[in-house]
């Protein structure tokens, strides 16, 4: 038994993944399924636009389509550079907590658009991409990152951190923040695309 459970423990410390929580099968075909469907919507949101209907601005402060493509781009990085450098090195979470009405929480509050944000400095548009076709290929190339590190990490559950909704959120969490704030933002795209100044062509 004490050769046993030694055994056990050495095995542990080698292999740190067998003692993290892996995503179900369900959980990881949700996020999938919904880090495609939020990354073709916004890309389907800006096809076909002429300059002058990209660079459209309903308000002095609004944002136009191309700055609000730029804003998706860049905050698809900063926001999986802190879940890679921030949340996994982050301990588990220290109280119970109902994982699956978070997952909701985030999908559900994130993609609101009647509660409004400012973003924050370094996420501002700067045209850092050069034009919208620059924006989207970014996009597409840190797109396909998330989702390679959603499918290759095995304890995205096992690592929490505090967020701006009010909430502590594990790393698949935070996955799918990254991918409803991408619905967000197209949202904001539609509306842009909806006001009555929106140039015809």
């Amino acid at each position: 038994m004490k050769r046993l459970l030694v055994t056990l423990c050495l095995s542990l410390a080698v292999n740190p993944w067998l003692n993290a929580e892996a995503l179900s099968a369900e959980e990881l075909t949700r996020a999938t399924d919904h880090l495609k469907k939020t990354s073709a919507a916004f890309l389907a949101s800006t096809k076909g636009l002429s300059d002058a209907q990209l660079n459209f601005k309903p308000g002095p402060t609004r944002w136009s389509v191309a700055e609000v493509a730029e804003h998706i781009a860049a905050t698809e990085d900063f926001l999986m550079n802190m879940v890679r450098d921030k949340v996994m090195k982050a301990p588990a979470r220290s109280e119970p907590a109902n994982l699956k009405e978070i997952d909701e929480f985030v999908t559900t509050v994130i993609a609101d658009r009647s509660q409004k944000a400012e973003a924050p400095g370094p996420l501002s548009p700067t045209n850092r991409f050069g034009s919208t076709a620059g924006s989207e290929k970014h996009f597409k190339e840190s797109r396909a990152k998330t989702l390679m590190f959603l499918k290759a990490t095995k304890d995205l559950r096992e690592h929490a951190v505090d967020s701006p909704i009010g909430r502590k959120l594990d790393a698949y969490q935070w996955v799918l923040f990254v991918s409803t704030h991408c619905e967000r933002h197209t949202k904001q795209i539609d509306e842009v695309k909806a006001d009555p100044n929106f140039p015809k062509n």
